[in-house]
């Protein structure tokens, strides 16, 4: 098979068009403060059958055709882009941290597949010609299918809408990201029984060889191998272009990861993530090489393929209203009450917990793939696939809405902010900066200096604070009852390991009450939203005094 020219035209034609409208929905979405991920999907429905397709179906069907040597292009670019995605999400990963917050990840990922499972399991099999089974000798294969497409998530519509939301790399973030993973390896792993029950033969592996060979996997990747990129990459920044060779030598391992765990039966996306984690816990990746790798595949192909989504299916043919609505309930309440109550048993209050529960409810691509290959295998008919697409899409466009509104505090970042807590300084430092934050603060506040500068280095010494555009967030929760904030303006700029590698010249230290996590989380949104236009954050940068900075800052 060959590409003949047209076939060319018309492939570099559907990816600009796919490019041009999510980049345009994204942004239009982030200044109603909604990721960017959801502009993308709606843009996928907008050049989908649902609205492009109905009206010029003819113009539709030579964009994005559904059966020749374009549709195969495009199905091997959507694949490559999540692969990317999960690659460089598992690069932003800190294991140290993950590892932390395993007794929460686990309770949550748990309760994330027993609850929905149980729902759809349930339902499916006592009634399955309520959900639209196709073949009744497939009963228990149908049943088992319903309760994994009610429980699996989708890690890269999470993480993408942690990274818009700016909580990707806080506590909660790595919560709901570890939660997120255990509870796809082993949706996955049960995905591959259902596999093997309807003849799908994972290339003559049975489960236990599966579940045998993704454990020595993930140990070995995240134990020794892990170790040996630690050793290799000096070598490779030393010896080779940078950063060309880093790059690559980044998506190779990607690669063959993404490869093996396909060849295994859980799908390629793990393998890339595992992968991502191992290779980014090296203290020796620049934070330079990240944000390079970052920039390229999430404003390219992660736009891609979530655009790739909205193409799919025509939500007007075969749509069912009642197959919709049972299984949007019992995607919502299973999901949101069952990663809830794990994460409220592992000592999250409600709030948080809640967030969790919404932030894990996104489900987005994983159960479009499972319904692609559930439908493939005559398993579903058209209109059970139609309404998980339908509840893929509903649930991950309403995953940060609820995130925010569970994290949100009446406190405000303009309503703590006080001159006499702004100071212009000329420390080149970042623990000398935090020390003199610290000292400002712990005066107005009357604590004790000691124990808050322990408390933020020790946070800071666990996960650098830079983010981007000159700005650096120092935090920590102590024994306060109200938030506070103190900001220095530096100059000449602090390495505080800004994301995108610039030095940190407006840093906030903000210090939180202990009991009122969702409060700091909130906080920390707030501070990250005001500073996305770097143009305007530099104006920031000529503040003539406290005043004059507070003036500014308000109008971002």
């Amino acid at each position: 098979m060959q590409l003949t020219s047209q076939n060319i035209i018309t492939f570099l034609l559907s990816i600009s068009l796919m490019l041009f409208f999510a980049k345009l929905l994204g942004e239009l979405f982030n200044k109603i403060g909604q990721p960017a991920v959801v502009g993308e999907i709606v843009a996928g429905i907008i050049l989908g059958p649902t609205v492009f397709g109905s009206l010029l179906p003819y113009a539709f069907n030579w964009l994005f055709p559904q059966n020749n040597e374009v549709k195969v292009a495009l199905d091997g670019i959507v694949n490559l882009a999540v692969i990317l995605l999960l690659l460089v999400s598992g690069l932003e990963v800190d294991l140290s941290v993950v590892m932390k917050e395993g007794k929460t990840a686990f309770l949550t990922g748990a309760m994330g597949i027993i609850v929905p499972f149980s729902l759809g399991f349930t339902a499916a099999y006592f009634f399955p010609n309520l959900l639209g089974i196709k073949d009744d000798s497939m009963k228990l294969a149908f049943a088992l299918f319903m309760g994994i497409a009610l429980s699996i998530s989708a890690l890269p519509v999470i993480v993408k809408t942690l990274m818009d939301l700016g909580i990707f790399k806080t506590e909660i973030g790595f919560i709901i990201v570890a939660a997120a993973m255990f509870n796809d390896i082993v949706g996955w792993l049960i995905f591959s029984v259902i596999l093997g029950m309807i003849g799908v033969n994972n290339h003559g592996l049975n489960f236990q060889q599966t579940l045998i060979y993704l454990i020595a996997f993930t140990l070995f990747v995240l134990v020794i191998f892990r170790k040996i990129i630690n050793k290799v990459l000096p070598w490779i920044q030393k010896n080779l272009n940078f950063p060309g060779g880093v790059l690559n030598f980044i998506l190779i391992l990607g690669f063959l990861s993404a490869a093996f765990t396909e060849y295994i039966g859980v799908h390629a996306i793990f393998g890339s993530f595992i992968m991502g984690i191992a290779i980014g816990d090296s203290v020796h990746i620049k934070e330079k090489t990240k944000e390079i790798i970052q920039q390229f595949i999430t404003n390219i192909f992660a736009p891609l393929f979530f655009v790739s989504i909205g193409l799919t299916v025509n939500f007007i043919t075969n749509f069912n209203f009642l197959i919709v609505a049972v299984i949007l309930i019992f995607a919502f309440f299973g999901k949101v009450i069952g990663c809830g109550i794990g994460a409220r048993f592992a000592g999250l209050n409600k709030n948080d917990s809640l967030a969790v529960g919404f932030g894990m409810n996104s489900r987005g691509a994983m159960e479009i793939i499972l319904g692609i290959l559930a439908f493939q295998y005559g398993l579903i008919h058209a209109d059970v696939f139609v309404a998980l697409v339908i509840m893929a899409l509903i649930t991950s466009v309403s995953s940060a809405p609820f995130m925010k509104y569970f994290l949100k505090e009446r406190e405000n970042l303009l309503n703590i902010l006080s001159p006499n807590l702004i100071l212009f300084t000329n420390f080149a430092g970042k623990n000398e900066v935090i020390g003199e934050l610290v000292s400002l603060i712990s005066k107005n506040l009357k604590l004790s200096t000691e124990k808050i500068y322990n408390e933020v280095i020790e946070r800071e010494n666990s996960i650098p604070t830079g983010i981007a555009n000159y700005l650096a967030i120092p935090h920590a929760r102590v024994d306060i009852s109200k938030p506070a904030v103190a900001i220095a303006l530096n100059k000449e700029g602090i390495n505080f390991e800004a994301s995108d590698g610039t030095l940190s010249r407006i840093i906030f230290l903000l210090l939180t009450p202990k009991n009122k996590n969702e409060l700091q989380l909130k906080l920390l949104v707030d501070i990250v939203n005001k500073f996305k236009d770097k143009q305007k954050v530099e104006e920031l940068l000529h503040s003539l005094n406290p005043a004059d900075f507070i003036s500014k800052l308000k109008q971002l």
